[in-house]
């Protein structure tokens, strides 16, 4: 690859990212060779595709002083202009950004330009995924991805062998039959983390332009409320709100197509959502929280490529969801339950759920006598069909992810992803090569495309399944009534509809049955302060709390009484805490500890209260997730 050459901006950028503790301070003189050093895991990236020109079209910026006449945070930022902005390094957006420099590069347009931006310190850092992954995607974005005759081949997959389907009792694990839509043939099991690191470094191989570390804040428009492009939020800012020494501002994005690729439930994809009304005619989006992690075990005990699947213990019947073990690798194992967020009973902690799960026999034989690696939590899309908003908007899209492809029953979404990004791409640089007069840019072809692709098949026949769940019998009602609806794939004429939001759905705690969870006992199971630090989260403490709340004692007053602390048991990382304050009316004190946030947006979600917004924090911090 072409010598890369680091512009001052995202130097600057690399020199005020956190550093963990034991790492020497970087320099200047280092930062070109930072995806070389050392500590590159926990930094923003500085490579740039191998492009050699410079980053920034406006004038330098320089640091804030103490005694600057003016705010630096109202100075004008930098800014960049670009063909196409992607928000988000997943499967999505580095589809996206592949098939648009194919394409360019088969026209012979080296010099269009496609930028990526993501919010993690290196591209994967905070993908998590149970993976098992459907290759048509990937098969048809880049044939030879797991070619023996590729030298930059894929290398960490593992055939789907055995799959496995079990209702759980306490201590029993009864064999069901598994839907056709779970047949694993010809799939893999990998680490999504791995595959999107190993997708980055393709999408640099064609010219992509990729910034990890560059945490997307904030929606730009032109003067018609057109998208035009993003900005970077500010670094260097005091919890107070101001400037501090190594002050740096924001930069902007100006593109003629900006993709939103933000994952579930994105914090610009939410504004976007909210100011063109792309909900007007889809149901609200439902919510699931995957809590996973993975495991090294015995040699005697690894089945490669073993698949399974349960339901039923420990969630209660009341309650959607299930957990998941996947063997891969060299005697790794990937373990999880997702918990769908419509639960009732704010008592319930879907973390201590998971650590009650890994105890039940048909998960403890596997991982009694190995070793836990890796922590990662993240919510998923799971309102499917019916919840799919309006894609295309004035200026851009959204995809994966952010736009609800996940085809649940089937227990995947990266290949729908991966899919939707293609066709973005595609509908993107037709309308490109048509807008001869530079207006604004409406993706009416992706929307097109998307109804005639498979990804629209693939939901619209299991529209029913998960909303099926909502019935007086609760999970035995939602089986049996999902697995007709499995063999008749989809052509019952009608379609059923999600009974409430999330947040609505949680009932008073003086309703419900209060929940005790045993201690961990530090073999099988882990206190979450422990899982945290597996995760490799990492935030610089003095910055504002992106977890925003207006008022603090406001949100304890109308949560605290009815809800008894619901904030401490969703979130799987241990930010909220109801603190014993005598001086408190409550008797209580509401605290965030952000540092310890893994950025699952579980709280944006089943708050209430609806009164917690997940925004970005400082670009390049956060979870760096191994294997995951």
């Amino acid at each position: 690859m072409a010598s890369k050459i680091l512009p001052a901006s995202i130097a600057r950028r690399a020199l005020s990212a956190p550093r963990p503790a034991g790492l020497a301070p970087r320099t200047l003189a280092c930062a070109p060779q930072i995806a070389r050093c050392q500590w590159s895991a926990y930094r923003p990236a500085t490579r740039i595709a191998g492009q050699r020109r410079a980053l920034s079209s406006t004038a330098r910026a320089r640091f804030a002083a103490i005694d600057d006449a003016t705010n630096p945070l109202q100075a004008e930022r930098e800014s960049d202009e670009v063909d196409v902005c992607i928000v988000g390094g997943g499967p999505a957006g580095l589809s996206a950004a592949i098939r648009l420099k194919q394409l360019a590069n088969e026209a012979g347009n080296e010099d269009f330009r496609v930028l990526v931006l993501e919010k993690a310190g290196e591209i994967g850092d905070h993908i998590v995924s149970g993976n098992v992954t459907e290759p048509s995607a990937l098969n048809e974005l880049l044939p030879d991805w797991n070619s023996e005759d590729n030298p930059n081949r894929f290398e960490h997959t593992t055939p789907a062998t055995v799959d496995k389907m079990r209702f759980l009792t306490k201590n029993s694990a009864i064999p069901i039959p598994k839907p056709p839509q779970m047949n694993n043939h010809g799939n893999y099991i990998l680490s999504l983390n791995q595959l999107v690191k190993w997708l980055g470094e393709r999408a640099e191989e064609l010219g992509v332009e990729v910034y990890p570390g560059f945490a997307a804040s904030e929606i730009l428009y032109n003067h018609e409320g057109v998208v035009q492009g993003v900005a970077t939020n500010d670094l260097g800012v005091g919890r107070d709100g101001k400037p501090k020494d190594s002050f740096e501002r924001g930069m902007e994005f100006h593109a003629k197509v900006t993709l939103l690729a933000e994952g579930c439930h994105g914090s610009l994809s939410k504004q976007v959502i909210k100011k063109y009304d792309l909900r007007r005619d889809s149901q609200p989006q439902t919510y699931g929280l995957g809590i996973k992690e993975i495991w090294e075990i015995p040699p005697e005990k690894f089945e490669p490529g073993l698949i399974v699947h349960s339901l039923g213990y420990p969630l209660p019947s009341d309650t959607y969801g299930g957990g998941w073990m996947y063997h891969f690798g060299d005697n790794m194992v990937s373990i999880g339950l997702v918990v769908g967020l419509d639960y009732p009973n704010p008592w319930l902690a879907p973390y201590g759920e998971f650590q009650k799960m890994k105890h039940h026999p048909l998960y403890k034989d596997y991982l009694e006598g190995g070793k836990c690696i890796s922590y990662g939590a993240r919510t998923l899309i799971e309102g499917g069909f019916q919840s799919i908003p309006k894609c295309a908007f004035p200026g851009g899209a959204l995809i994966g992810d952010t736009a609800g492809f996940v085809n649940l029953p089937k227990v995947k979404g990266t290949h729908t992803a991966m899919r939707s990004g293609m066709l973005a791409a595609e509908a993107t640089w037709d309308a490109l090569l048509g807008n001869k007069d530079n207006g604004t840019v409406f993706l009416y072809d992706y929307e097109d495309k998307l109804r005639k692709s498979s990804i629209w098949k693939e939901l619209k026949e299991v529209r029913n399944m998960r909303p099926s769940f909502h019935n007086p019998l609760g999970l035995y009602g939602g089986i049996l009534y999902s697995g007709m609806e499995a063999y008749l794939r989809g052509k019952t004429p009608w379609t059923l509809k999600h009974k409430v939001r999330d947040h609505a759905a949680t009932k008073p705690a003086d309703q419900c049955k209060k929940i005790e969870y045993p201690k961990p006992d530090g073999k099988i199971s882990f206190d979450i302060l422990t899982s945290v630090s597996r995760s490799g989260t990492n935030h610089e403490e003095d910055q504002p709390v992106h977890l925003q709340v207006k008022d603090w004692e406001k949100h304890a007053q109308m949560n605290w009484p009815k809800y008894k602390g619901v904030e401490n048991r969703f979130c799987p990382a241990g930010v909220y805490e109801y603190v014993e304050d005598e001086t408190k009316e409550l008797g209580v004190r509401f605290q965030i500890n952000a540092q310890n946030c893994v950025h699952c947006k579980t709280c944006d979600i089943k708050d209430p209260a609806q009164d917690i917004n997940w925004a970005t924090p400082q670009g390049g911090e956060g979870p760096k997730y191994v294997l995951t």
